[in-house]
């Protein structure tokens, strides 16, 4: 079968590909759609670090082909929106409701896949850049089937990242004011969310003026243009952003991933704001602030994966979709047949889409 496999030097499209049959607890998948994420790009270019080979992917939606004992919340047939949380369910984080915190979820990937007899690791227990993926019962969501397939892949991580950011970490209410930094994929789902909540200002800021109408159309109620701000000033957005908001932000999203916007973010909080950081920098670079400027009962934040819980989120967004209050169609900029990969990663690298989904 088809799938995108990196060696640890490129990423390219196989025809070769095997995956062992389900077992006790999984669900096997044919993968109709996935959407490319920065986190795929960051695994070739080394920002996240990651054992190859390994097969990428970790955004997307198909219908169950196969089951194996013990599941009976999915069955052949089913639509269902994949996460990457192969939590537990059994340890004290996940009895808390908190199963991006399941240790027994993180570091440990599983090799389902194969290649010419060799083990392939999968990504973020997920790897649905493959015609076929096998993920643990808790990962794999049933979905309406009226939901297209291309938009209810990016549920599965955008979504979930961007919308439980504010509604889960940072528990944005009515009337705040909110700053996302960067409106790609992960930025335009906080702006929905943050509409979602009934923030009242919603500034969104980025360095490239074409995203205003789709980010006004998310939710943005002001858009500064973070290259014609600096040009002006000689320095970042912050003084564009104070026009609006002259007091600060109630809360600051960075969806870049870079350690000056993060000081951005924390600089431009009102009293009692908080800084959530959604963006990946190098796994090594560590950011600074003024400590002194804290004392206000300020909040710097991390947040994983949305603070989701995601058998209860994704059949809740998949709703507000259908009831037109979500946006997941908008999100998707292009479709490409997965052989086109390589044109998908570019379109990506240079910015040119919100979301790429690959198809099989």
């Amino acid at each position: 079968m088809r799938g995108v496999v990196f060696d640890g030097k490129q990423a390219r499209v196989v025809d070769d590909l095997e995956i062992r049959d389900p077992g006790p607890g999984e669900v096997l998948v044919a993968v109709a759609a996935a959407g490319l994420c920065h986190s795929d790009l960051s695994v070739i270019d080394g920002t996240i670090p990651f054992p190859p080979p390994v097969v990428l992917g970790h955004e997307g939606a198909g219908v169950v082909e196969s089951v194996g004992p013990g599941v009976t919340h999915v069955a052949p047939g089913d639509h269902v929106a994949l996460s990457t949380l192969a939590n537990c369910g059994a340890c004290a984080d996940c009895d808390r409701g908190r199963p991006t915190m399941c240790r027994k979820a993180i570091g440990m990937p599983g090799r389902p896949f194969s290649r010419g007899g060799e083990p392939l690791f999968q990504f973020a227990s997920n790897s649905a850049f493959a015609e076929r993926t096998i993920v643990k019962a808790v990962q794999a969501v049933k979905i309406p089937d009226d939901i297209p397939l291309t938009s209810a892949a990016l549920i599965g991580c955008g979504v979930l990242t961007g919308v439980g950011a504010v509604l889960n970490r940072a528990r944005v209410d009515r009337g705040e004011s909110v700053v996302v930094i960067g409106t790609g994929g992960i930025g335009l789902n906080v702006l929905q969310g943050a509409r979602l909540a009934g923030a009242t200002t919603i500034v969104a800021v980025d360095a490239n003026p074409a995203k205003e109408a789709v980010a006004r159309r998310f939710g943005a109620t002001h858009f500064v243009d973070a290259s014609a701000a600096a040009g002006a000033s000689g320095g970042d957005a912050s003084a564009a952003v104070r026009e609006i908001l002259p007091s600060g932000a109630d809360h600051a999203f960075e969806c870049v991933g870079n350690v000056k916007l993060i000081r951005q973010a924390i600089d431009l909080l009102d009293r009692h704001g908080q800084a959530v950081l959604l963006g990946v920098p190098g796994f090594k670079e560590e950011a600074s602030f003024q400590v002194s400027s804290m004392y206000l009962d300020k909040t710097i934040m991390g947040c994983r994966y949305g603070s989701s819980r995601p058998q209860r989120d994704i059949a809740l967004y998949a709703e507000l979709y259908r009831q037109g209050r979500l946006l997941l169609d908008e999100l998707v900029t292009e479709v490409y047949p997965v052989e086109d990969f390589a044109k998908a990663v570019d379109d990506a690298h240079h910015g040119r889409v919100a979301r790429g989904v690959l198809t099989f």
